[in-house]
């Protein structure tokens, strides 16, 4: 890995840097997930979308149980420079960080920056306290360990990730890859979240209140996927379905239908069906519609006013407001 950014120095004061603080016993996996969605130049886009930086306390340092050693990285002062930092994670979480690890998310956190913490990164964020009376979460398996030794978090131990404005967590492993989706998306908007995920092979979203553990058995003969009815209600968003369409569809009862969804995708039918009638909406915006009612007539939304509601709770944006952000003419 070079020292410096993952991108050459043409234009990359322009772009939003996002620096990970790799510490000993760091979790590879995290890290690949970080450097997948915010490292890799994108000429599928046609833009880079960050500014891509590694660093760390030492220069040698042992990550994952000494499986990998990782050199060549800047030292901490690049963390200074982050407008996005993501905290190490590892999973010996009652070992205290270091201070200088700490002092430098202190640091980030006083001048505004960005925090992110993947998986265990939350105990990095509590303990350097900047959680104090926030909303965090953090992977099931270490939910006791951090009530008990940081009450004053309000953890959400049964999400995938939460969005607390500039503190943002992620549960266990793959949770990684939908909350860096989900600030893609809130950075660069749904049609480019979209086109990041085709490229990792991934859902394009899975929404942060999902459950992380979710019971998948291995299904008894007939198939109770319930890929074929979402790859159906995909292909008629625009169409007045309900749960009753999509259970008629996978021919089951409503009640039926809602205990598969919560078993295999941690939500219900509608909460699914009007997150994919949202994104599509959104597409339909930064692709260039202006008629708020027609994108609310072709998501499935119905009119301009449930489009304005729901985008205004979900989003955080009004239609107007996500057009002058994420439309075509601030695409370049």
């Amino acid at each position: 890995m070079p020292k410096e950014s993952s991108h050459d120095a043409r234009g990359a004061a322009a772009l939003h840097r996002v620096v990970v603080i790799v510490d000993e016993n760091s979790n590879p996996f995290e890290l690949g997930c970080a450097t997948e969605v915010f490292g890799l130049h994108r000429p599928e886009i046609g833009r880079d979308l960050y500014d891509f930086r590694l660093c760390s306390p030492e220069p040698r340092t042992l990550m994952r149980d000494a499986f990998f050693t990782l050199t060549g990285v800047a030292g901490l002062e690049a963390a200074d420079a982050a407008d996005t930092l993501i905290v190490p994670n590892r999973p010996d979480v009652d070992v205290p960080r270091r201070p200088a690890v700490l002092a430098t998310v202190r640091r980030a956190h006083r001048r505004g920056a960005r925090l992110v913490g993947f998986c265990s990164g939350a105990f990095t964020l509590a303990e350097a306290g900047v959680l104090d009376g926030r909303r965090a979460t953090a992977h099931w398996q270490w939910a006791d360990s951090f009530r008990a030794r940081f009450p004053s978090v309000r953890l959400e131990e049964d999400v995938l990730f939460v969005d607390d404005g500039d503190i943002l967590t992620a549960a266990g492993s793959a949770a990684a890859l939908d909350l860096g989706l989900h600030i893609v998306r809130r950075d660069h908007g749904a049609e480019v979240a979209n086109s990041v995920s085709r490229r990792l092979v991934f859902a394009a979203h899975r929404d942060g209140g999902q459950r992380q553990f979710i019971e998948r058995p291995v299904p008894d003969v007939p198939d109770e996927s319930l890929a074929p009815v979402l790859a159906w209600a995909q292909e008629r968003l625009d169409a007045p379905l309900t749960v009753s369409d999509l259970a008629a569809c996978a021919a089951v009862s409503p009640a039926t239908l809602h205990r598969r969804f919560r078993a295999q995708l941690g939500t219900t039918p509608l909460a699914w069906l009007t997150g994919e009638r949202l994104t599509l909406a959104c597409r339909l915006i930064e692709r260039g519609e202006s008629r708020f009612e027609v994108v609310a007539r072709h998501s499935g939304l119905g009119t301009a006013a449930n489009l304005r509601a729901l985008m205004r709770r979900e989003i955080g944006l009004t239609p107007s407001a996500y057009r002058r952000r994420f439309g075509p003419e601030v695409a370049c």
